[in-house]
């Protein structure tokens, strides 16, 4: 009995410790965070889209950077819709965002030829009643340098498709990455005073 109430110090500073260890781990999440404000590629054709991206990077428990992303939307027809980090960090035109995100050596030629396995490849977005809710994670891209940035120097763009992504089981096939482009928005870092934008 002794010994538990002698070591119960020891364990509560480490708890304290462990505590304060995770508080940085979140501060440090906190640091290195982004933004793409989705628009319409030409609200002539699709109508008004507005929405908006989010990207934290956060370490994982393997000590790879991984990147959270969550996105909602309004506008697009109701569906499922491609979803993807594309090269170029500009949206006007959406043609101007260039091919998937892909930094390393792909050998191939074509811009869709290693489509699913762009750095910049992500899941569809499911739109329902014209409004669409996305999240997931991705260890393909860092907002923070390094070789898989998209903060690299002509920076990076979120774009939506009109059509789903089949993910092209049978290779490079015509529309299998989501065909025309709907939306788009540039990934821009936030400063921890724009905090508003992750309530």
């Amino acid at each position: 009995m002794k010994l538990m109430l002698s070591a119960l110090p020891f364990l509560a500073s480490l708890a304290l410790t462990t505590g304060a260890a995770a508080n940085d781990d979140r501060d440090d999440v906190r640091s290195v965070r982004a933004i793409a404000k989705i628009s319409a590629c030409d609200a002539t054709v699709t109508g008004p889209i507005s929405g908006v991206a989010r990207l934290i990077e956060r370490p994982s428990s393997e000590g790879v950077k991984v990147v959270d992303i969550s996105m909602r939307v309004r506008g697009l027809s109701d569906g499922k819709h491609a979803v993807h980090v594309h090269a170029v960090g500009l949206c006007a035109p959406c043609s101007m965002a260039g091919g998937h995100f892909d930094p390393g050596p792909s050998g191939n030629p074509s811009p869709d030829g290693n489509h699913p396995f762009h750095s910049g490849d992500l899941i569809n977005i499911d739109v329902k009643r014209g409004f669409g809710a996305m999240r997931t994670t991705t260890s393909r891209i860092t907002l923070s340098p390094g070789p898989l940035s998209v903060f690299d120097l002509d920076g990076s763009a979120i774009i939506i498709h009109g059509l789903p992504d089949t993910y092209c089981p049978g290779g490079e096939v015509a529309g299998c990455a989501g065909g025309a482009r709907a939306a788009c928005g540039k990934i821009e870092l936030v400063s921890d005073e724009s905090d508003s934008w992750f309530d």
